[in-house]
């Protein structure tokens, strides 16, 4: 079940890159030289299998990161795994390509055990959202564990001096407002909302955009109404839960703020045990999920539809 009244604290605890965590591996009984404790950037170089993401975080500068002190989660993409990106890496930028890396890495130690059963988001070392923020990845745990909606853990748990490393069979890409929307199932409703009133290309767009974001819930409580509801009726409701420009945090948010949406219709932000909208039509919705961070916004999820 997706917990979002955990993940709400849960976003939070990955924010210091700077703790330092020493754990010894366990020593070979073989005829095989024996290794000292080693840090994620010495395992990954020698293991054949990580010779494309080595290049990679030497060519970016991010090796000596990986091997100073710190208290690291690595997702690390095999060679397969950027092979079935189908990208040339050195097309991509170093920029370009040092924010994908760093959006594999979170700033603490998380154990396979440690990931909460459900979805979680968690913030990662990758600063490039709008302002500098980091952005979002969704952890979802079930039978196995899955990044983003579509990469899975292959492996988990290898102890370094400095974190750990879990294996993955994909490339994880950062997602924009969409593409975080897609990845999660929970929100199927509102993509499919948005696809009807031809709202995914604007929401692809540079923004950056604020979405306060329903559930499946909240559209399937008003389902009847959103039937009847023409393509540009669709579009009012749609984008009166948008703000643009703004990548407009939680931390920015006030009690008794007046917020001019998209659709240049208004609502009114309330701090205070729970955090709540009050909508054009007197209707008070709670905001369940703060600051999932994408390339070119923020989503803030909501348990109900806003009604302008």
């Amino acid at each position: 079940m997706f917990n979002l009244l955990t993940t709400m604290k849960t976003i939070k605890i990955f924010a210091s890159l700077l703790l330092a965590v020493v754990i010894t591996l366990p020593s070979c009984e073989d005829d095989t030289p024996v290794q000292g404790p080693q840090s994620i950037a010495e395992i990954a170089a020698n293991d054949p299998s990580f010779s494309t993401l080595v290049s990679a975080l030497d060519r970016t500068g991010l090796t000596s990161v990986l091997a100073g002190s710190g208290n690291f989660t690595v997702f690390a993409p095999t060679n397969a795994a950027f092979d079935a990106l189908g990208v040339d890496l050195s097309t991509i930028s170093d920029e370009d390509l040092s924010e994908i890396l760093l959006y594999h890495v979170l700033g603490a130690e998380i154990f396979a055990a440690d990931i909460a059963d459900g979805q979680t988001y968690a913030s990662t070392a990758a600063t490039t959202g709008p302002g500098d923020t980091a952005l979002s990845l969704l952890i979802e745990k079930g039978s196995g564990v899955q990044i983003n909606g579509s990469v899975n853990v292959t492996s988990t748990d290898i102890d370094a001096t400095n974190g750990v490393i879990h294996v993955v069979d994909a490339v994880i890409m950062p997602l924009d407002i969409v593409g975080h929307a897609v990845a999660n199932s929970n929100f199927s409703e509102l993509v499919n909302a948005l696809t009807t009133a031809d709202l995914v290309t604007t929401l692809q767009g540079d923004g950056p955009f604020t979405v306060f974001a329903p559930l499946n819930s909240g559209f399937e409580a008003i389902a009847s109404v959103v039937a009847g509801l023409s393509t540009q009726e669709l579009s009012n409701v749609l984008t009166y839960h948008v703000v643009s420009p703004g990548n407009v945090l939680s931390t920015d948010l006030s009690d008794g703020q007046n917020v001019t949406a998209l659709n240049g219709g208004s609502f009114t932000i309330n701090l205070g045990s729970d955090v709540t909208i009050h909508d054009a039509n007197g209707n008070t919705v709670e905001i369940v999920l703060t600051d999932v961070q994408a390339t070119n916004g923020v989503i803030h999820v909501l348990g109900a539809v806003l009604l302008p």
